[in-house]
């Protein structure tokens, strides 16, 4: 017999509890430390159980908390999304999903392939009416007043045409809403200028679509942005196609990384370097704290029907639970619900104006 959640009055999570570099173990301490720290939560765990069962058993804070889902198969980081597709409905990561689809969880999360989590995801859970393309959002951090600023598309497809980057304007200033509580965002699009004559073809397009949908949708759009801004304080939400998106994520997180050897590298120098760390020792922990990327870990499937957050597949327990508070906050805020709302009321006024412009022109 299938258990079910029993979790009155809590939102619950559906976890693949497989697929990550570091195996079920680290998966289960995430689900251990958001458990000690929200009492509002509670698990679908899929996997092997009987391997599931002995790992949580060994976490008292999650008695009670954790409904398991037996999977025999495991979607590996080198199987194509197709293949996925096709014959993955024993994987760990197609349960996840499937709870969503069934409303049993609120939504999911998965340190697996992503781009098997994406093409299961759009499968399973269907794109948004009005969607073209799926995005996927993550959290930069940034000079603005609440720490991070929005970014997307990081990955989902290397395309985007004009109408493309409005919908993901739309969806970026959603989940800027949701969840960074800012209730007007600021929408920039990445450019290689800011003056209005630069760019592509479809960046201009984007740019004129944009600032008209700007005051229907409730962001103020502040043009074009430069590479500079991602981190800065111009915008919140910073829109481009998956590729440009990927490769500026991964150039950061490079740059992230050498500037910490760096750091390490300065401070062992001499005598008088290691003692000014000793003396620094509270202001480097808090800048370590500011930029730690496990604190923001996870990245926003957008545009399909259900919330699904990646969580980065080297995640260790502190960025699992990270993924986990991001999952918990947008299904508590209602933003799935919200983000189809907004999607389709943008979609008809999109509609209407195509309509009306024959006749305006007369």
């Amino acid at each position: 017999m299938t258990e079910q959640p029993t979790h009155a009055g809590r939102i619950t999570i559906s976890v693949d509890a497989m697929g990550g570099d570091a195996g079920p173990a680290v998966v289960v301490a995430g689900l251990a430390k958001s458990a000690d720290k929200n009492p509002d939560i509670g698990f679908l765990l899929h996997g092997p159980e009987q391997v599931l069962r002995k790992l949580v058993a060994k976490r008292r804070v999650l008695e009670g908390r954790v409904v398991f889902r037996d999977c025999p198969d495991v979607v590996t980081m080198e199987d194509k999304p197709s293949q996925v597709v096709r014959n993955g409905k024993q994987t760990s990561m197609w349960s996840t999903l499937e709870a969503v689809r069934q409303g049993e969880a609120h939504g999911a999360v998965s340190c697996g392939n992503t781009g098997a989590l994406m093409a299961l995801s759009m499968m399973r859970l269907r794109k948004l009416p009005g969607v073209n393309r799926p995005a996927i959002a993550i959290l930069w951090p940034s000079r603005n007043p609440q720490g991070f600023n929005v970014m997307l598309d990081v990955g989902a497809d290397v395309r985007a045409d004009s109408k493309d980057l409005l919908q993901y304007a739309l969806m970026g200033a959603s989940y800027a809403r949701n969840g960074m509580a800012l209730k007007r965002p600021r929408i920039g699009l990445l450019n290689v200028g800011t003056e209005e004559h630069k760019g592509r073809a479809e960046l201009k397009e984007a740019h004129a679509m944009i600032a008209e949908f700007a005051d229907q949708a409730n962001f103020e759009f502040v043009g074009f942005v430069e590479g500079s801004d991602i981190p800065g304080d111009r915008a919140d939400v910073i829109v481009t196609d998956g590729f440009t998106g990927n490769v500026a994520i991964k150039t950061g997180e490079g740059t992230a990384s050498l500037i910490g050897d760096l750091l390490r590298q300065a401070f062992k120098y001499s005598p008088l370097s290691r003692l000014a760390s000793i003396l620094a020792i509270t202001s480097l922990n808090r800048l370590k704290k500011r930029i730690d990327p496990r604190r923001v870990n996870g990245g926003v499937f957008l545009g399909l029907n259900g919330t699904v957050v990646k969580s980065h597949g080297g995640a260790d327990a502190t960025g699992v639970s990270a993924a986990i508070k991001l999952a918990f906050t947008l299904a508590q805020s209602g933003f799935s619900e919200k983000l189809a709302a907004r999607v389709a009321s943008t979609a008809q006024l999109a509609q209407d104006a195509a309509q009306s412009a024959p006749q305006t022109d007369k």
